[in-house]
C-alpha cells in the first residue's frame, strides 16, 4: 500500500517542478531573446511483478509495475523569437537556421533518427565577458559606456571576433552592423579602424548551456561543441531589431492547468491512502 504513497508523491513533486519552469517561462514573456524551458518527467526503473506462491515463479509473471516519476531535466527551446523593430542602431538581433549535412531539422530544432538518437539543431549567439569569463546571451540590447565600450544592458562588455571588448570613438548613429557582425560606417560602407567584428559563438548543442541569469549562458560542453561562426552558417545580424521572448503564452496557459490537474490528482491519491491507512489502524486493529 505505501508504494502508491511514494509514487503519488513523486508525482506531485515532479508537477511542482514542472509548475516552476512554466511559471518561469511566464514571467519571462517580455524578456528580451529569452528563450523558455521544458520540463522532461522520466519513472523511475521498472519492477517486474511474479505471482507469490507458485512452484515457479520465472511462470508467475504478473508484469511491470512503475514505481515513481521524477523531472528529470530542463531542456530550453531554442525556436527563433519574432523580432521587434526598435531603430536604435546599438540594438541587435541575431536569426540563425545553422543546416547539418543530412539532418532536416523539425520546428523545435530537434532530429530523430531510426534508432531514437537525438540531434540538436546548432545555435549562435552573442559573446559578452563577464568578470573575465566567457558567456553567451541572445539579447541584443547592448548601449555604449562613457569610454565608447559597448556593453551589455547590465554594463558587461560585448566581446569581438578577437576576445577583446569592441570600443568605437564615433556615436553609434554613425556605424552599421553588416549581417557577418562587422562594423563599418554607416554611409561609406568602411570598415572602422581596427575592422572590429561581433564574436558571435555556434554552440553545437544548446541544451549543454546554463542559465546564470539576467539572459546570459554558460557553456558545459566539450571545448570541441563551441566555435565562432563562420561564412556558411547562416547566421545573421539584424541592426535596428531585438528578438521576443519565444515563449507560446497560448500553450504555457494550458501547460500550467494541466500541471495543476496533475497536481491535484496525486494529491487525492495520497488523501485515498491516507482514509485507508486510518481504517485499518483504527477501525480493523479493534476487531
Amino acid at each position: 500500500m505505501l508504494r502508491g504513497l511514494y509514487t503519488a508523491a513523486s508525482g506531485m513533486i515532479a508537477q511542482q517542478r514542472r509548475h516552476d519552469v512554466i511559471t518561469n517561462n511566464i514571467a519571462n514573456i517580455n524578456t528580451v531573446g529569452f528563450k523558455s524551458g521544458n520540463a522532461v518527467n522520466r519513472t523511475f526503473p521498472e519492477t517486474l511483478v511474479y505471482a507469490m506462491g507458485g512452484p515457479n515463479p520465472s511462470e508467475g509473471k504478473i508484469g511491470k509495475l512503475s514505481t515513481g516519476v521524477f523531472s528529470e531535466e530542463n531542456l530550453l527551446s531554442m525556436m527563433q523569437g519574432d523580432f521587434k523593430e526598435t531603430y536604435r542602431s546599438q540594438d541587435l538581433a541575431l536569426s540563425s537556421d545553422i543546416f547539418v549535412d543530412g539532418i532536416a531539422f523539425d520546428a523545435s530544432g530537434k532530429f530523430v533518427d531510426e534508432n531514437g538518437q537525438v540531434t540538436y539543431q546548432p545555435q549562435a549567439f552573442f559573446a559578452v565577458d563577464v568578470a573575465g569569463q566567457e558567456r553567451y546571451t541572445r539579447d541584443g540590447s547592448f548601449k555604449t559606456a562613457p569610454d565608447g565600450t559597448l556593453v551589455t544592458a547590465d554594463g558587461y562588455p560585448v566581446a569581438g571576433a578577437d576576445g577583446l571588448p569592441i570600443v568605437v570613438d564615433r556615436p553609434w548613429e554613425e556605424i552599421a552592423v553588416t549581417a557577418n557582425g562587422q562594423l563599418v560606417v554607416s554611409e561609406t560602407r568602411e570598415p572602422l579602424p581596427g575592422a572590429p567584428q561581433l564574436r558571435i559563438m555556434r554552440v553545437d548543442n544548446p541544451n549543454l548551456l546554463v542559465r546564470e541569469g539576467d539572459g546570459r549562458f554558460r557553456y558545459a560542453g566539450e571545448a570541441g561543441g563551441i566555435r565562432q561562426i563562420e561564412a556558411g552558417d547562416r547566421v545573421e545580424v539584424h541592426q535596428g531589431f531585438l528578438e521576443r521572448s519565444n515563449v507560446d503564452t497560448t500553450q504555457a496557459a494550458i501547460d500550467l492547468m494541466a500541471a495543476l490537474r496533475a497536481y491535484e490528482a496525486n494529491q487525492k491519491v495520497i488523501q485515498t491512502y491516507d482514509r485507508s491507512l486510518d481504517k485499518a489502524v483504527n477501525d480493523i486493529g479493534r476487531v
